[in-house]
Order: structure tokens, then sequence, then C-alpha cells
């Protein structure tokens, strides 16, 4: 087994091109863990159309559902890309979900005695509404179990939060638990007047920005409603929306039932390299779900020097410091109004926390993040050498 350079075998059900926070996430480690000198290879779902630049992915066949649109899910039989797995000699294996492919990674890692580490990206039970036909209550259930069943057989776990760490133990996961948030890449920076004239925003005109996935477990009707609020008190302000997802109707009902369609824009969905763009013009990032287990936008807003005002509740706070270098508000929309209006108001105390919010993201490098992966990797690795050498060796056997 490689003492330096790690093989490293990651599955995940979602990676690029499909553009979320555990893509984002799989993205960077890997790039990271490469740069670093390991081997890395990706197992993951097929997508249509998609041809992979990188030699080193493999697809799993998969299908598109009617309640996964945009996500093609994984089906079996499996044991074809088994051969692909086999080729390679691992030292470790890393999965990115609980589900279809990180059940695959966990049989594997069994039945070839590989060590396995496991990253809980999301608080699955709060997407119990895209599984039709069952009551949502119960879905919630099965997801907590198999949630318990899952991360009490692997070796250890990353979560990016105290949030998610403290969910797990709720929930009686008894595995050790590291908690590092994933790094972000440094941000691409971009002429602020001619990014905002490029996009076509008034130089008066102040813009807050959401980014993120369209869907109803975003809260995004607490969000237009704190939106709509605030601008009946200050007609300068302007609502972007980055993303795109099964909730975008409705929220083109919400902007225009409220009044406020003529100063909302739903961009839609806008390819990694030119998100950037967005938070060069915008002023203000805006977020209100409590889904999170950390909020990776929160931290590339940061990065351009956007103050936040989120909701207190899961992770997404994870990253603002109230007062310091953004706002942590009730889920409560005329809360969330006044904390918008409040900065909105006041530039003295925009500019100190704009300052704090982009040297704040220092700590959350991709790099840092990578080596620190990269010890909890070792670590696993170690116990799971000494475990097997108690039980080789003649004292160790029964």
């Amino acid at each position: 087994m490689s003492v330096e350079r790690l093989h490293v075998a990651i599955f995940s059900d979602s990676a690029l091109p499909i553009l979320n926070g555990v893509s984002v996430s799989i993205d960077a480690l890997v790039r990271e863990l490469r740069n670093a000198g390991h081997s890395v290879v990706v197992f993951t779902a097929g997508h249509p159309f998609y041809r992979d630049p990188d030699p080193n992915t493999y697809r799993f066949f998969a299908v598109q559902t009617p309640w996964t649109k945009g996500y093609p899910l994984a089906v079996p039989p499996f044991y074809f890309m088994l051969h692909q797995f086999r080729k390679h000699r691992f030292d470790i294996i890393h999965t990115h979900t609980p589900f279809t492919l990180g059940t695959v990674g966990l049989r594997w890692s069994q039945s070839h005695e590989i060590p396995i580490v496991s990253t809980y990206h999301t608080l699955y039970d709060r997407y119990a509404h895209y599984i039709p036909y069952f009551p949502r209550r119960y879905v919630r259930f099965k997801i907590a179990k198999h949630t318990n069943f899952y991360y009490n057989h692997v070796d250890h776990i990353i979560t990016p939060s105290e949030a998610s760490l403290k969910w797990l133990r709720r929930h009686s996961v008894e595995k050790p638990i590291t908690v590092i948030p994933t790094g972000i890449a440094s941000p691409n920076s971009y002429p602020r007047d001619e990014v905002r004239s490029h996009l076509g925003i008034e130089p008066d005109h102040k813009v807050l920005l959401y980014v993120g996935r369209i869907a109803i477990e975003k809260n995004l009707d607490c969000l237009f409603h704190a939106v709509s609020l605030a601008m009946a008190k200050d007609p300068k302000i302007r609502f972007w929306l980055v993303g795109d997802g099964p909730y975008r109707r409705d929220c083109m009902a919400m902007a225009r039932n409220r009044g406020i369609g003529d100063r909302v824009r739903m961009v839609g969905f806008v390819t990694r390299e030119k998100v950037d763009r967005y938070y060069s013009a915008a002023d203000l990032f805006v977020f209100s779900s409590i889904t999170e287990t950390q909020g990776l936008v929160i931290q590339e807003a940061m990065s351009h020097g956007l103050p936040a005002v989120v909701i207190a509740g899961g992770g997404a706070e994870a990253s603002v410091v109230h007062g310091i270098n953004g706002l942590v508000v009730k889920n409560v929309p005329a809360e969330f109004a006044q904390a918008i209006l409040s900065l909105m108001s006041d530039p003295e105390r925009y500019s100190k926390l704009a300052l704090a919010a982009k040297e704040s993201t220092s700590e959350f490098g991709t790099k840092r993040m990578c080596e620190r992966v990269v010890e909890v990797y070792r670590q696993v690795i170690r116990q799971k050498q000494s475990t097997h050498a108690e039980k080789t060796s003649p004292t160790g056997q029964s």
C-alpha cells in the first residue's frame, strides 16, 4: 500500500457538469489532490451528451426520472464497472453520498478490504418532498434510518460544519467525524463598473444577489417576501437570482404577485466560469436556506467582498459572524428586510462588513481543505493497517 502517493477512488451520485455544492466540492478536491501528486479516479453517474475531459472519470449507466430531473440516477447492474475498479489498486475510497453510488463504494470497500471515508454534504431528510407516492414523514424517517446505517459502516466521516456534525450525532452516528469546511477557489475578479454596464445595471441600483438552486427547500418564499418589503422602502433595490431548478415558475409568480416583477431578474443557469461576474456586479448577497450544511455560495460571495444576510439555522450561518462580515437573522421576512435596508443605507458599516467578508474567506482555501482531507485519509489507512496486523498476528488469532 502506498505511503506517500495515495490512490483515491471517489464515488458520487453527482459530479460536473451537474452544478451544485457537492459537485463543486468534489471538483476542487480532485484538482488539489492531483496537484499534490496523488492519483484520483472518479466514479459517478452518466450524464446525457456530456463528454468527460478527464480520462480518470468512469460513469455508470444512468437514467433520468421525473423526480430527479437534471440529476441522472445510476441503475444496476453495477458489476460491469467492477472490472474497471479492479484495474486500480486503491489505498482509500471516498464517497460523497450515502445513496446509490455511495452504497456501491461501501460494498466494494468491504469486499476489497479498502478503507473508506465519506463526506456528509447535505441534510438529506430536508429533501423528502422530492420522493413521490409516500408520506413525507415516512420518507424522512426512512432517510434518517438509512443515514444512520450508512455512516455507521464507514471508517471515518468528513462534514463541512458543526451543524451537520450535530445532526449526525443526534441520529446516533457514532463513527469518528472531522469537520472540514469546503474550500473555495480564488475568485476571478472583474472591474465592477464594466461588469455592471455589460449586465445593464444602472450605477445607482443596489443589487441583491442569490446564487443557488431554485428549489422549495431553499426557503425562497421568505426571501421574496423580505425583498418585496425592502423594495417598498427603497425603490433602487434590484433582486437577481442566478441558478435554475423546479421552483423557478413559482418564483416568477411570486415576483408578479408581489408587484416586484420589473425589479427581479431570474438569470437562470450560469456556467461556473461566469458566476464570478455576477458576484462582482452585486452589492449584497442574500441567502434564506436553512437546509445547508455549509452554504458554499456564501463563502464565494464573501470572497468578492460581498457582505451576506443569511437566516439562522443549518450550516449556512457558519461562515457569517453577525455584525462582522454580514448579518444573521431569524426566519422572519420583516427582520430580513430590515437587515437589508440597514446595510444598504449605511455606507460606512457596509464598507467595514465588505472588507471583513473578503478577509474572512482566506482560511477556506481549497489547498488547505485538501491537506486536511489527506490527513484523514492517512489516519484511516494507518488504523486499518493496525487493525489488520492485530487480526493476523499469532496473539490476535481466536
